[in-house]
């Protein structure tokens, strides 16, 4: 996958028995899997412990009709304040949905607390040339500030698009832009300010591969590609991007990580097909957990 002679990225180094702590700065979903429902089984079953920040509780995943949606910005500086009263230690801060501007301060706050954890930012606000319902422009300018001081960035197009301010109509609708478009966006995000960026779900038209592309400093940006199954999911990309975090915890290179997470998702997605009403359910990925497990 890498060119030859060209070294891995390797953002945690894992040592011994020790158990690394994760700040999952996530929703909570009652029904269709996504956000803390995928994150805490798979970084658990990375050997992590995953200690929840929720960001919102929902009764389902927003493709449902009638969901409800509770914001919990009000108690998250109390929240926090709580840890750091109790000496909670944490290495890593894996952020995704947001439920409203000011939990970009409090994810903020979190960096003040631990300076030397490493800074994930799933930045989880739209797909395929669409904005999700929750999300204002204030929201999204928010989260855009927040992912350009990201250490590893996981952006679809669209969301790429908007932090880089750049138009999302009928051009970010489909997936299929050329190797030199994906590189430009990894590059462009990566002078705004993150570290490291993987850009998801590249699917051109007759192919039957779906790319991702990862480059960052250090490291020549470099395409990752999977099959691509002809069909669409709820909580793919939280899975993908919980997938690679527990990759890149158990001390594997970032290239591994985007390799694993793809594969992952490729299998889950195979496994979600064989469940009743599979589409509105969301990705089975609980069999598969012991692949999790064996990064260890």
């Amino acid at each position: 996958m890498n060119p030859e002679n060209t070294p891995a990225t390797h953002l945690y180094r894992r040592e011994g028995a020790y158990i690394p702590r994760v700040a999952a700065v996530h929703d909570l979903c009652g029904y269709g899997k996504c956000s803390l429902g995928v994150a805490i089984p798979v970084l658990s079953a990375a050997g992590c412990d995953v200690c929840p920040v929720p960001t919102g509780l929902f009764s389902s995943h927003t493709a449902f009709p009638g969901w409800y949606m509770h914001d919990t910005t009000d108690m998250l500086a109390d929240y926090l304040a709580a840890w750091g009263k109790i000496g909670v230690e944490i290495d890593a801060v894996y952020s995704g949905f947001l439920g409203a501007p000011e939990q970009v301060d409090r994810i903020r706050d979190l960096y003040a607390m631990y300076p030397d954890a490493l800074r994930v930012v799933d930045p989880v606000m739209a797909d395929h040339g669409a904005v999700y319902p929750t999300y204002t422009p204030e929201l999204c300018n928010a989260m855009a500030e927040l992912a350009c001081g990201a250490d590893i960035l996981t952006p679809n197009l669209t969301e790429a698009a908007i932090i880089l301010g750049e138009p999302i109509g009928e051009n970010w609708a489909g997936t299929d832009i050329s190797d030199e478009e994906a590189r430009r966006l990894v590059d462009a995000l990566v002078a705004k300010g993150a570290k490291h960026v993987v850009l998801k779900g590249i699917q051109r038209e007759g192919e039957t591969s779906i790319r991702n592309f990862v480059g960052g400093e250090g490291m020549d940006t470099v395409e990752v590609h999977n099959e691509y199954v002809p069909y669409l999911l709820h909580g793919t990309g939280d899975l993908y991007a919980s997938c690679l975090m527990a990759a890149v915890m158990a001390g594997h290179s970032l290239e591994e990580a985007v390799r694993f997470a793809g594969d992952f998702v490729h299998d889950a997605m195979i496994v979600s097909a064989q469940q009743p009403a599979f589409q509105a359910r969301g990705v089975s990925f609980e069999p598969l957990l012991g692949k999790v497990c064996e990064l260890l």
